[in-house]
């Protein structure tokens, strides 16, 4: 089985050069190919894909930009593999992630599988607080966090594979971004395929991003879910709801201070110790424990407020969910 390697990329030719040289260092000793899509970046990365011809088996597309989803589409259709691994530009991938993906599959073939991510040392403190908290199952980083049954897990699109068939038979992602991995993924269950979680297939998921930019994504995918269960009402979760009613009983209960009602505070102020001393354990730090829970505010508010305004308008004022969120869907 001839594997690709799915890389849309937008403007990092930076990310795409540290992705391609911890590549060259695969244990894997098969061949496989890898291919980058250029999404109408400005700032292309086609000297640097040059600089790994030879090393790698590579090829460079660029076309204009419609998007991650409609991207990474296009890559597979280019691709001469029959399995598709999809890596977003700011992963590095560990030397034995390849070896590991065909020991699974060899072991337990699924047609769609989705690995963890995890944070290097050399990241900073930001993006190791950002990937606690988007990781952790003490927060709503369930699905990485392994809170999903391992044989109905939704991967997510900075590591995963798909089949060559259940591509075909799927159409591939939506033009919804974020969200278009859980809608493939469901897709992919109603269509009868098998989607799984690799456990030890892992990849170092740098997350670029600083406290506005984190909140920006975490309120896309609160905005998301909503139409997702729009879309798959039978695959809806009460859990989906827990950052919206997490912030609205935090205000309740900074209220409630004020008349002297500390009971719920104080259950807070539990939850929040625990994080702190889980975050600094993990990371060693206590200025990444205190980091972490500016995180999980961010993550809960952004979530919850992005949801709970999506409820509104595309459940009860039944708005499209374009209408509603034109900055979720790209044009093709």
């Amino acid at each position: 089985m001839l594997i690709s390697l799915i890389i849309p990329v937008y403007n990092r030719p930076d990310e795409i050069e540290e992705l391609l040289a911890s590549l060259t260092l695969q244990t894997y000793t098969e061949d496989y190919e890898v291919v980058i899509i250029e999404d109408g970046s400005t700032v292309a990365c086609s000297d640097v894909v040059g600089n790994y011809t030879g090393k790698l088996n590579i090829s460079y597309f660029f076309k204009e930009n419609t998007g991650p989803g409609d991207s990474r589409n296009f890559g597979m259709r280019q691709a001469s593999g029959d399995y598709f691994i999809i890596l977003d530009s700011d992963c590095i991938i560990p030397p034995d992630y390849m070896a590991n993906v065909a020991q699974n599959l060899a072991a337990n073939y699924a047609d769609c599988f989705g690995g963890p991510d995890a944070a290097l040392d050399s990241f900073s403190d930001v993006q190791k607080a950002i990937n606690f908290t988007m990781t952790s199952f003490l927060t709503t980083g369930g699905i990485r966090g392994k809170s999903e049954k391992i044989e109905k897990f939704q991967p997510r699109s900075f590591n995963m594979g798909l089949s060559e068939k259940a591509f075909k038979a799927s159409g591939g992602f939506g033009n919804i971004h974020p969200g278009e991995d859980p809608d493939l993924s469901i897709r992919l269950w109603k269509l009868g395929f098998k989607t799984s979680l690799y456990p030890d297939c892992f990849v170092y998921h740098k997350r670029r991003i600083d406290w506005q930019k984190f909140y920006k994504q975490v309120n896309k995918f609160g905005k998301a879910r909503p139409i997702l269960d729009l879309w798959h009402p039978e695959y809806k979760k009460i859990t989906f709801l827990f950052p919206s009613l997490f912030i609205i009983g935090l205000a309740v209960s900074l209220i409630l201070m004020l008349i002297n009602i500390n009971i719920f505070l104080y259950f807070y102020t539990l939850y929040f110790i625990i994080l702190f001393f889980a975050s600094t354990l993990q990371n060693r730090s206590i200025k990444i424990g205190l980091l972490s829970l500016v995180a999980v505010v961010i993550q809960f508010y952004g979530y919850g407020i992005g949801y709970l305004r999506s409820l509104v308008l595309v459940h009860i004022l039944r708005q499209g969910p374009e209408e509603a969120f034109p900055e979720l869907f790209f044009r093709k």
